[in-house]
């Protein structure tokens, strides 16, 4: 397995303040995650602690371990112009200190469309393969850094659902756009224990990611992804040295080759694409017809067989159910009855109300309001 080291420190991830700690709000002048010296004197420390431990365990490629890249910040054009020319300084910051660690890795910033040279800009969402307007020059790679397999959800929300056919849709659209990676977000559910995750997310993280909350598979999102990986490997050589050929053949029919001649052998996969969300396709290809059923996508990595269509599942449903514990049933509750403090009880009176974050410093989100 390959890893991307996400090192933020900013990370969102509906994690509590960001992943950020509490006591970085009381640095004296800090802004955060703008061109603030407070700010980046204790992100280029963290960073720097970050890299230096994990080159110590001998982690990056280069050096035989499994970290192919590395992201520096997370999402920041989604508030970049609030910063105005803080922001756009504190981007070009943020890439050139990355890059000065010398991990031997490549850096990416992901969602953020004019990450400097040489760090990539990288694609989150659900359909990068249509999405993403593209690398931000020629010789950087499409990479995909969150393809959501479901969505986080704040307590009210019903289940969140998205289709094991729609994830295979957008990952096979991806790599025939000349797509290089695809990353999952989440390919595991969790749980959020404590007071580990943002306002109102629930305790479930996740659940309906191909491993659910407690690492079982959830079926058919886990088999129809691992015959679409499949699909895709088998195609690689293709992909890798073959010449990308578009043939745009309506509205919603495409058929997209990578083919290459001679140089010891000849290469072909194809990738042909019905978009239509409720009309079926036959489409010709190099005199044979292939049956797509509506949005969908058939892989054929020699340019003749299709070894897989992203709308056709071959693998089980499953179901999971959950049953009382006995030894949970069998606890003793108790209730108290907190008494309403008096004001001359009280450890803070001021004319106005008080912000309660900075005076709990994040340890509750509950706090004895009352007047006099």
């Amino acid at each position: 397995m390959y890893v991307t080291l996400r090192v933020g420190p900013f990370i969102q991830a509906e994690w509590n303040h960001g992943g950020l700690p509490y006591w970085l709000r009381e640095v004296p002048d800090i802004i955060f995650r703008s061109n603030n010296e407070p700010f980046k004197k204790h992100m280029k420390e963290y960073v720097s602690t970050v890299i230096d431990k994990i080159r110590e365990e001998k982690l990056f490629a280069p050096q035989g371990g499994p970290i192919i890249l590395a992201q520096i910040e997370n999402e920041y054009n989604h508030i970049q112009l609030a910063y105005e020319a803080d922001g756009d300084n504190y981007v070009q910051w943020a890439a050139k200190m990355a890059i000065s660690l010398n991990v031997g890795v490549p850096w990416v910033m992901c969602k953020q469309k004019d990450a400097p040279d040489p760090v990539i800009n990288a694609c989150n969402g659900r359909h990068c393969g249509d999405t993403f307007t593209g690398p931000n020059k020629p010789y950087k790679p499409a990479i995909w850094t969150e393809n959501w397999t479901a969505q986080y959800r704040v307590f009210g929300d019903p289940p969140s659902q998205r289709s094991a056919e729609d994830i295979a849709f957008s990952v096979a659209r991806f790599f025939s756009k000349n797509g290089s990676l695809v990353n999952y977000y989440m390919y595991h559910g969790g749980t959020n224990f404590g007071r580990t995750s943002s306002a109102f997310t629930t305790t479930r993280y996740y659940d309906e990611a191909p491993l659910d909350e407690f690492g079982l598979q959830r079926e058919p999102k886990w088999s129809h992804l691992r015959d679409a990986h499949k699909a895709v490997n088998l195609c690689k050589k293709a992909l890798l040295n073959g010449e990308p050929t578009t043939q745009k053949l309506s509205q919603f029919h495409e058929i997209i080759t990578f083919e290459k001649h001679g140089g010891g052998g000849n290469l072909c996969a194809a990738f042909i694409t019905n978009n239509h969300t409720k009309t079926p396709k036959t489409i010709q290809f190099r005199g044979t017809n292939y049956y797509l059923p509506p949005r969908s996508i058939s892989v054929l990595p020699d340019c003749k067989t299709v070894v897989f269509n992203t709308q056709n599942i071959a693998s089980q449903h499953n179901s999971r159910n959950f049953v009382k514990s006995k030894t949970a049933n069998n606890f003793k509750w108790e209730v108290f009855a907190e008494p309403i403090p008096t004001a001359a009880e009280l450890t803070a009176k001021q004319k106005l109300p008080a912000e309660l974050y900075s005076m709990l410093k994040d340890t509750t989100d509950y706090g004895w309001y009352t007047t006099r």
